[in-house]
């Protein structure tokens, strides 16, 4: 082994004997934290790995880039997302129940990842054009999904149809992506109740009239 292929083993491996998962969820949470107090592009590389107690060459080993972790800030949260939205819709329980739990889902995930959302959403414009290509199609796939679901239900008459579905997901997901500016820790209702309260009202909104 060469002393450089030393150097970047030991750079991406992080503390000795340290899960090699750790480092690249170290970067993003100090990263996270960072963008939080002074703004994406206010925070440099050399501050982000001081803070994560890394190299430049451990971040570089993980990330290409300052963008690279922006981009992943929100990507991971989207990956969830979407495995529990996955789960959901292929399930065997009756249509009303899978949108429930979609919608109430994507709230308690929202809320628990609200810094990385809310940080994401103030600076993806200045992400390059490719990667925010890139988080636009993940994230429509992703409505897509939901509004299968919202579809299926107008096809069959369970829910209204006068209203075209990817209006009405585009209204539920833009009270989601809202959460952050009113939302805060500590309040009366955990994040499953406001959850289950938002998959309620999207569910009174699609119902059909003179159904109860």
């Amino acid at each position: 082994m060469t002393r450089a292929t030393a150097r970047k083993t030991g750079d991406a491996a992080g503390t000795p004997g340290e899960d090699q998962a750790a480092v690249p969820r170290r970067l993003l949470q100090h990263a996270t934290k960072l963008f939080a107090q002074k703004g994406f592009d206010r925070t440099s590389v050399q501050e982000i790995v001081e803070a994560a107690g890394v190299t430049k060459g451990a971040m570089y080993h993980y990330f290409g880039s300052k963008d690279d972790l922006l981009y992943e800030i929100y990507a991971r949260v989207l990956r969830e997302q979407t495995k529990q939205l996955e789960g959901v819709v292929s399930s065997n329980a009756p249509l009303r129940e899978r949108l429930a739990a979609a919608a109430s889902d994507v709230v308690v995930s929202s809320i628990d990842n609200l810094d990385d959302n809310t940080i994401f959403l103030q600076s993806m414009h200045q992400l390059s054009a490719e990667k925010q290509k890139a988080v636009r199609a993940e994230r429509r796939k992703y409505h897509e999904r939901f509004r299968s679901m919202i579809e299926e239900g107008q096809a069959s008459g369970e829910f209204r149809s006068d209203k075209p579905a990817d209006v009405i997901v585009d209204f539920f997901f833009g009270s989601v992506h809202h959460l952050g500016s009113w939302y805060r820790r500590g309040g009366s209702l955990s994040a499953r109740q406001i959850g289950d309260h938002y998959a309620d009202l999207l569910l009174d909104a699609i119902r059909p009239s003179g159904r109860s």
